[in-house]
């Protein structure tokens, strides 16, 4: 069977080069005729201006001694002029195809999963150098996207394999008659099963959150009543763990603009990890504040653990923990740091962490805009 032999389409090099030709060419001999064309009658009336006879031997062998000259020139000086311009224009276009290869090999790379893959500055115009960094820019995203990714499924696969593996062994154990349901085991296999509904939930919203697929429902809030409300769900178990949980609010404080179940959702993940690492006989406080640049601060403060502060910054991150074995053993997903950065961020606002080191107690802070006049109903 015979195949068709498919011609390489020309490059851009060589397309570039063969346009300019086609201009220097173009503009070549649109000198050359015009030159021709007007020349010789000005140097003819020059002549008849000087008083000689047009007809005159002397007339017509200079006029053609001009024409020949002024041919002759035109035709050396736009020959070399070509041939020059022919030559810039190779140097040019092969920087640029070298810039564009340069630039499509990595694109190439990228696509192949090097996202590593950088490309030089070409230093041939601003153009040039922008597309260069924004190129820059993507791979740096995409390698920190992958690395993240990557970070994700470990942590997810870690997260995972203990409560898988205790209920395997809990149920190994009852196929075999070495385990007996009783209500104890019962508490341990609802629990693990628990652990991993958790995980998943959390895993689902703050993906939603991420992505942009989550509905905010927002509406003139009072701050004291969110605080309020976070306090009331959590009252028994702080009454039970032997915490005490205050609220403090300034008086007139304007309303926020925020979803009342979704700020609630973020106070209650921070109210829940206070809960987390702050010992016996310890306190927990919820505060309402306006900073000085007028916006509504809701602060919760503890004076329990503390955190490292090289771990300040990324604590919000997705499974970031600061002391792995203790976190997994006060039950935390992970998870729940991300959810109140990214409905936090959601509505506009701000979340940060801060703690003067291990043993100092620990403040999460979120910035919020008041409602205005034209959010009111």
């Amino acid at each position: 069977m015979s195949h068709r032999r498919r011609t390489a389409a020309p490059g851009i090099a060589s397309r570039l080069l063969a346009a300019l030709a086609l201009v220097v060419v173009a503009g070549g001999l649109t000198a050359w005729l015009v030159a021709g064309a007007i020349g010789p009658a000005i140097f003819h009336q020059h002549m008849v201006r000087a008083g000689l006879e047009e007809d005159t031997a002397a007339v017509l062998h200079a006029e053609e001694a001009f024409r020949s000259a002024a041919a002759l020139s035109l035709t050396v000086a736009l020959a070399a002029a070509v041939v020059a311009s022919l030559a810039v224009s190779l140097f040019l276009t092969k920087r640029i195809a070298g810039s564009l290869g340069a630039l499509s090999a990595a694109v190439a790379r990228i696509a192949g999963g090097r996202f590593d893959s950088r490309v030089a500055s070409p230093r041939m115009g601003p153009e040039f150098d922008q597309l260069s960094h924004a190129f820059n820019d993507m791979a740096a995203r995409l390698e920190e996207s992958q690395a993240l990714r990557r970070r994700l499924l470990a942590d997810v696969a870690h997260e995972v394999r203990t409560p898988v593996a205790t209920l395997n062994a809990y149920l190994e154990g009852l196929e075999d008659g070495v385990e007996t349901l009783t209500p104890q085991t019962v508490t341990v296999l609802r629990t693990q099963g628990a652990r991993l509904t958790r995980l998943a939930d959390d895993l689902a919203a703050v993906t939603r959150v991420e992505s942009g697929e989550l509905t905010l429902h927002r509406e003139p809030t009072s701050p004291a009543a969110l605080l309020d409300q976070a306090r009331a769900a959590a009252e028994e178990r702080f009454a039970a763990a032997g915490i005490d949980l205050a609220m403090e609010v300034e008086p007139g404080l304007p309303a926020v603009l925020v979803d009342p179940d979704r700020m609630g959702q973020v106070l209650g993940n921070l109210v829940d990890n206070a809960l987390r690492h702050t010992p016996r006989v310890g306190t927990v406080e919820l505060t309402a504040h306006l900073t000085e640049d007028r916006r509504v601060r809701l602060a919760v403060v503890d004076n329990g653990e503390g955190i490292d502060p090289q771990h300040l910054a990324h604590v919000f991150e997705r499974f970031y923990r600061v002391d792995t074995a203790r976190d997994r053993g006060h039950g935390g997903s992970g998870i729940g740091l991300a959810i109140v950065r990214a409905l936090v961020e959601a509505h506009g606002g701000t979340v940060s962490a801060h703690s003067d080191g291990l043993g100092t107690g620990s403040t999460f802070e979120i910035l919020l805009e008041p409602a205005t006049a034209a959010d009111r109903p």
